[in-house]
């Protein structure tokens, strides 16, 4: 699959709320906790044109029978806890858009990080423009080799968590 990365899209957070609207039927009686996360919840950030949010759940017995809730509906490809981080993911592509949900309890360790990314970008310009310019370039030389797309970045996520961290 190719990787693109595109502009900032203003109506991704638009996007988000329909998605998000779309599954809180489905989980509601599980009660969960739903965090826009990744590129796109960046105003501003160029991001690949995949909205990433979490579904999160306080009680620990409510994920398998969101995994199984979810695993029921016809637009999700489940894609299982492939990190082993108590992070269980699921695609869907919708048109020009597509999704990427995780299940996870509210305290997964996953879950914090992206949530202290996403504010540290939202709060650093630069940072975020700096990030822009890094995933541009990765994904001119990567050849759509994902693994050397993901790797490329992983220093500077460190490196902001770092940052986001020490303040």
């Amino acid at each position: 699959m190719a990787i693109v990365v595109v502009p900032y899209d203003p109506d991704w957070p638009r996007l988000f709320i329909e998605v998000r609207a779309e599954l809180e039927p489905v989980l509601s009686d599980l009660a969960p906790v739903f965090h826009h996360v990744g590129s796109t919840s960046v105003p501003g950030l160029a991001a690949k044109p995949k909205i990433d949010l979490h579904a999160a759940f306080t009680e620990q017995q409510a994920l398998p029978v969101a995994i199984e809730r979810i695993k029921g509906l016809p637009v999700y490809t489940f894609h299982g806890d492939k990190y082993n981080d108590q992070s269980w993911a699921f695609t869907s592509g919708k048109g020009s858009y597509g999704a990427r949900l995780y299940l996870c309890t509210s305290d997964n360790a996953v879950l914090r990080d992206r949530i202290i990314f996403r504010d540290y970008l939202r709060a650093h310009r630069e940072r975020a423009d700096a990030y822009a310019a890094l995933k541009l370039r990765l994904m001119g030389e990567a050849n759509d080799d994902w693994s050397y797309y993901t790797g490329g970045k992983t220093d500077f996520v460190r490196e902001t968590l770092r940052r986001a961290r020490s303040i």
